[in-house]
C-alpha cells in the first residue's frame, strides 16, 4: 500500500506542470529619460499564445499567437523600445483615463460644479488628456504562475491631476488562461466624487503586426442594434441612431473595408473611417457579454471579445499615417489595424440620457475584457 501511495504521489508531481502551465515572467522593457525602470511581465501558456505587458501605460506590448498552420505572429501594433513609446504617443496597446474617449470641450458638471481638463483631440479633451494613464509608469503589484497566470499594475492619480477631482486609485490586471483566454480587468476607487471611464487601446492585426495585407480584410460582428453618431470633431450628438440600412450594421459577419470608405455616409466621412461607439447595451452588467467577433480569414486567428460595458468603440485604424515604423521596422499606415475598447459612451458627463461617469466613495469602479483567441479557424 505504502508503494502504491508513493507511485500516485509521484504521477501527480508529473502531472502536476501540465495543470499549471500558464507562466508569469517578469523583466525589464527598459529606462524612462529620468531613469526610472519600466517593468515588463510576459504571459504565456501551453497553446503558445503570449503576452507581454510593460509597465509604461500598462500596455499590452505584444501577444504571440499562432496561425491554423501553426505559425506564431505578434498580432499588436507598439514598439520596441520606451523611447519610442514617449516619441509616438499613439495609445498602442495602452490603458487609457481617466476618462476614456472624449469630453467636449473639456468641460463638464460633476455635483453642481464645473470642471475643465486640458485639451489634446483638438476642441475636445481625449483619452484623459495631453498626461493620461497610457503615459504613467504603473507600479507591478503581483505577479502569478498558474491555471491562470496573470501580472496586476497600480496607478495613482492624485487630486486634480488632469483637472479630475480626487484621487483614483487603479489597478489594472491582465490575465492568461490554457484556454486561450486574455482578460484585461480595471478596477478604481475614488477618496471624492470623480468621472471614470477606463478601457484599453490595443491596436490588432490578426494577419500579424506590419502585415503588408494590413487588417481591413478582418472580417466583423458586433451584435448592436445602434450606434452613437457624431459631430466632425468625434463627438457624440447624443441620439442613438439604428444601424439597419447604413455602414454600421454588423449583425452579419462583414470585412471592415467593405464599407470603410462608403463616401456617402456623413458619418464615415466625419470619422475618415469608422471611429465610433456601437450601443450593445445601456448599463453596466455584473457579467459579461459578446461585444464583437472578429477574424482573419488568411490567417485563421481570431477573437471573441466579451465585456461587462454598455458600449464598444470601434476604430479601424484611420490616423495611421505611414510616418511611423513599428515593431517590424515597417511603417504603419491607415488601415494597419483596428481597434475595439469596451467603455461607458463617450461624452457621457454631458449627456444625461447616456447613463453615468460618477464614482463615489466607497464604490468600486470595474470594467472587465475577456479576448476569447482563436488560432485555427
Amino acid at each position: 500500500m505504502k508503494r502504491l501511495a508513493l507511485a500516485a504521489c509521484a504521477a501527480a508531481m508529473m502531472t502536476a506542470p501540465a495543470a499549471y502551465a500558464a507562466d508569469a515572467k517578469r523583466s525589464s522593457f527598459g529606462a524612462m529619460p529620468d531613469g526610472r525602470d519600466v517593468p515588463a511581465v510576459t504571459l504565456t501558456n501551453a497553446k503558445g499564445v503570449s503576452a507581454r505587458v510593460i509597465a509604461y501605460g500598462a500596455a499590452l506590448q505584444s501577444l504571440l499567437m499562432p496561425d491554423r498552420q501553426g505559425r506564431v505572429a505578434d498580432v499588436q501594433l507598439g514598439h520596441n523600445t520606451v523611447a519610442e513609446y514617449i516619441a509616438n504617443p499613439n495609445f498602442f496597446g495602452a490603458t487609457v483615463g481617466r476618462f476614456a474617449n472624449r469630453i467636449a470641450a473639456g468641460r463638464y458638471t460633476l455635483d453642481g460644479k464645473s470642471y475643465s481638463a486640458p485639451l489634446n483631440d483638438g476642441p475636445n479633451t481625449l483619452h484623459g488628456g495631453p498626461q493620461g494613464f497610457d503615459k504613467a509608469v504603473w507600479t507591478v503589484t503581483s505577479v502569478k504562475s498558474g491555471p491562470t497566470a496573470s501580472v496586476t499594475m497600480r496607478h495613482v492619480s492624485r487630486d486634480g491631476e488632469m483637472g479630475y477631482p480626487g484621487t483614483l486609485t487603479v489597478d489594472a490586471t491582465y490575465s492568461l488562461d490554457e484556454q486561450n483566454n486574455l482578460t484585461i480587468e480595471y478596477r478604481a476607487t475614488t477618496d471624492k466624487p470623480t468621472i471614470v471611464n477606463i478601457t484599453n487601446h490595443a491596436y490588432w492585426n490578426l494577419a500579424g503586426e506590419g502585415s503588408p495585407a494590413g487588417a481591413m480584410g478582418h472580417v466583423l460582428t458586433i451584435p448592436a442594434d445602434t450606434f452613437l453618431p457624431t459631430d466632425k470633431t468625434a463627438i457624440p450628438t447624443g441620439t442613438f441612431q439604428p444601424v439597419a440600412g447604413t455602414p454600421f450594421d454588423f449583425h452579419t459577419p462583414h470585412p471592415v473595408a467593405d464599407r470603410v470608405r462608403d463616401a456617402r455616409s456623413e458619418q464615415i466621412v466625419f470619422g475618415k473611417g469608422y471611429d465610433h461607439n456601437w450601443v450593445v447595451g445601456r448599463s453596466v452588467t455584473p457579467d459579461q457579454h459578446l461585444m464583437a467577433r472578429v477574424s482573419d480569414p488568411v490567417s485563421g486567428r481570431g477573437f471573441e471579445l466579451w465585456s461587462n460595458q454598455p458600449g464598444v468603440q470601434f476604430y479601424s485604424g484611420n490616423f495611421l499615417t505611414g510616418t511611423i515604423a513599428g515593431k517590424s521596422g515597417n511603417l504603419y499606415r491607415q488601415g494597419d489595424a483596428v481597434v475595439f475598447e469596451p467603455q461607458i459612451f463617450p461624452d457621457t458627463p454631458n449627456h444625461p440620457d447616456f447613463g453615468s461617469a460618477r464614482l463615489a466613495p466607497g464604490q468600486t469602479y470595474r470594467n472587465i475584457m475577456t479576448y476569447r483567441l482563436t488560432t485555427g479557424g
